[in-house]
């Protein structure tokens, strides 16, 4: 879940709603759970991730807890290492730690960025996150052209234990994902030699996403590894209804369907952002061809389970093996309609995709 809701709807509800919704999955056999974060969205209700999720420890018992992203050109890094840590032994392992530069222009000018190269932050920042996890104090991080320095050498005091920082529970670290979105990205070769895994987002269109996983490989090459694609997720917008009559009305025809206003959102912070070649058949296609109904059309996956299950044996096709398909959450206009996607989803979408290519009889989809 990004999460997006209508900006008129009151965080109150909303952030339960989300919380919800992630108590239910677990409850599914879902096996993670992703959660974005955004500072000056009002449609996107929640600020940091970790925040939300250390509530939804206690509530639930299998899923992993994924930051999905926690933005790192937001903070100093030293933060994220020691906050990530913290989580990972909070949640006994159940921690995945998705990374993005963070994307919203909003945000980087309200925290002073705005004109900085967030990209290269992010670099920068995750270099020192993981240099912390692997090193004692008193660390003495000072990377050639990195911003961030990190020591404890002038005030440790090690017969105190003052001076060091957590380490994560899980060894060495927490499995780390990053979005893609572009299509061709080059950051998914550094993926590839650094063992971050990748995953797609659900707002590009297909054919896209083998250049993702052509990327991928290459990096993973340029480091002697062969790639796995148990480790590519694969994000798609998705609704499960009992008849297909009421998923092509819900999903995509009624006026307050949460998806019409998922992408009608999406769409303009694309444009707005000159990132819409996502939404393209080809780079040069005419930017008047992207339009609602052919977003709608062509991302959104709906129907009863035998569509759906056909629409997902089909995206296998053209994308190529992956290891999960990740479902991204909506806001609940009609709560019972969003459950009962999400049980179709769980219960009988994903048990029949995974009997037809020949994998273990769970649920793969967060």
């Amino acid at each position: 879940m990004m999460p997006m809701h209508p900006a008129h709807r009151h965080p109150l509800q909303t952030l339960q709603e989300d919380r919800e919704a992630v108590i239910l999955a677990d409850r599914l056999g879902f096996h993670d759970a992703f959660v974005g974060e955004h500072l000056t969205d009002r449609c996107e209700n929640i600020t940091n991730s970790f925040i939300f999720l250390a509530t939804l420890i206690g509530e639930t018992q299998t899923i992993k807890l994924a930051t999905g992203t926690s933005n790192l050109s937001h903070v100093h890094p030293a933060l994220i290492a020691a906050h990530a840590a913290m989580f990972d032994h909070l949640a006994q392992g159940r921690f995945i730690f998705g990374v993005s530069p963070g994307a919203l222009a909003s945000d980087a000018e309200a925290l002073g960025i705005l004109d900085e190269d967030r990209n290269k932050i992010f670099a920068e920042a995750i270099d020192v996150i993981l240099a912390i996890w692997e090193r004692d104090p008193p660390y003495d991080i000072q990377f050639p052209g990195n911003r961030f320095k990190v020591s404890t050498a002038r005030t440790q005091l090690p017969e105190f234990n003052r001076g060091a920082m957590y380490k994560p529970y899980q060894k060495p670290r927490p499995e780390i994902v990053g979005t893609v979105v572009a299509p061709h990205s080059k950051g998914v070769i550094a993926m590839g030699e650094r063992d971050f895994h990748p995953m797609s987002a659900n707002f590009l269109l297909t054919h896209w996403l083998p250049s993702h996983w052509h990327n991928y490989a290459e990096g993973k090459k340029k480091v002697n590894k062969k790639a796995d694609s148990a480790e590519w997720r694969i994000a798609r917008t998705i609704f499960v209804a009992d008849d297909d009559r009421l998923a092509q009305r819900y999903a995509k025809e009624d006026a307050a369907s949460p998806y019409r206003f998922y992408w009608d959102k999406l769409r303009g912070n694309m444009m707005r952002a000159k990132r819409h070649v996502v939404f393209k058949r080809h780079e040069g296609e005419d930017d008047a061809a992207i339009t609602m109904e052919r977003l709608l059309d062509e991302l959104v996956i709906c129907g009863s389970v035998s569509k759906v299950v056909d629409e997902v044996l089909a995206l296998r096709e053209q994308a190529g093996d992956f290891g999960e398909l990740v479902y991204a959450s909506m806001d609940w206009v009609d709560p019972a309609l969003a459950k009962r996607s999400m049980e179709l989803m769980a219960r009988e979408v994903m048990p029949r995709v995974n009997h037809a290519i020949g994998v273990p009889d769970h649920c793969r989809s967060a």
